[in-house]
């Protein structure tokens, strides 16, 4: 799994399929170029709260990719996770990663 950096790469997938969860958003997007492995970025707004309690939620989506995206991801896709205001950080972790589950079946349902 690699981790998003570029800009570009945040926007491309914002012009792509999403899914709103209790805990996250997800987007997901198909890349054209090397096929690859799959590529996530995480992402939270000033909404989510101060410095630390953003880097607090971010830390928590990162967990919870780690535990899901290996066993529900597809390769080829890029996927950002964003956090949501008073959500991610307090919601059960277990929960969380059952939100990233449902995100990714809803996103690949059609396949």
């Amino acid at each position: 799994m690699e981790t998003l950096t570029k800009r570009a790469d945040f926007l491309k997938a914002a012009r792509a399929k999403r899914q709103g969860t209790a805990g996250m958003l997800v987007q997901a997007r198909k890349r054209d170029e090397d096929g690859g492995g799959i590529r996530v970025g995480y992402t939270c707004s000033k909404k989510v709260g101060n410095a630390v309690a953003r880097n607090r939620a971010k830390r928590r989506l990162r967990e919870a990719a780690r535990a899901v995206l290996p066993e529900k991801g597809v390769a080829g896709y890029d996927y950002v996770l964003i956090g949501k205001a008073g959500a991610t950080e307090e919601r059960e972790f277990e929960a969380l990663k059952g939100d990233l589950a449902y995100a990714l079946k809803k996103l690949h349902a059609g396949k």
